[in-house]
């Protein structure tokens, strides 16, 4: 079955990377994800990704604890590099070649975030994993998936997540939450359903590119959604 999206804009938060632990990374949980994305790239799929940092660091919670909001962020971006070069390790043990780019410059790692360079690696069928953030404190890596998806031109946001979709409570504390097939952009903000960010729910509207939510830990997940396949909720016009 043909792909439903050219360009696609993976978002995957640090948490999934945890697999069964409590703090960092499980080496098996990036493994999966990244023979995941290998399925999808075969398809002939265009494809970027964004990482979250909560798995290491959560800016927020540092901010909580009586840290500076500002510093927090900063230490939560330097988290997004870490899961980022752990993700291109995993990817180019699976044959693909990927590139790290990060709004924070850090050239002995990877390479400073250059739009039209982004593209290209991505013309050439080149995985990029956008590090870092927006570059900027105050902004979560929602608004970093939305802020990049809309500068590359990318068909669609794939959030990937615990659960499969979008539901009116939380379905693992709420048995009978009902799950959502589809929901407008106003819809997610007004019943502040916590899908993402408000700033990158409006964002997305802004550029009309849908954000479809789904499972990262049911195994082929990826490649059914990007297909139109398997259980999800999109978000869209």
């Amino acid at each position: 079955m043909p792909a439903a999206f050219r360009r696609v804009l993976l978002k995957i938060s640090g948490e999934a990377l945890l697999g069964s632990r409590e703090y960092g990374l499980d080496g098996e949980t990036v493994e999966r994800i990244a023979k995941e994305v290998r399925q999808v790239h075969d398809l002939g799929v265009e494809i970027c990704a964004v990482i979250g940092g909560g798995n290491i660091f959560r800016g927020v919670s540092g901010a909580a604890a009586g840290m500076e909001r500002a510093s927090a962020d900063y230490m939560g971006m330097l988290a997004t590099v870490i899961n980022a070069l752990s993700l291109q390790n995993a990817l180019e043990r699976v044959g693909l070649h990927t590139r790290v780019q990060s709004a924070i410059p850090m050239s002995t790692v990877c390479e400073p975030y250059i739009r039209r360079r982004a593209i290209r690696h991505m013309e050439k069928k080149r995985v990029v994993i956008f590090a870092g953030g927006t570059g900027n404190p105050f902004f979560t890596t929602d608004t970093a998936a939305a802020l990049r998806a809309s500068e590359m031109g990318c068909d669609a946001i794939l959030k990937a997540t615990k659960v499969d979709g979008v539901y009116t409570a939380d379905p693992v504390k709420v048995k009978d939450a009902q799950r959502y097939d589809r929901l407008s952009y106003m819809e997610v903000l007004s019943r502040d359903l916590k899908v993402m960010d408000a700033s990158a729910i409006s964002l997305a509207r802004e550029n009309r590119i849908p954000i479809v939510v789904f499972s990262i830990y049911t195994h082929g997940a990826f490649a059914d959604v990007v297909q139109g396949r398997g259980r999800f909720t999109i978000i869209g016009d």
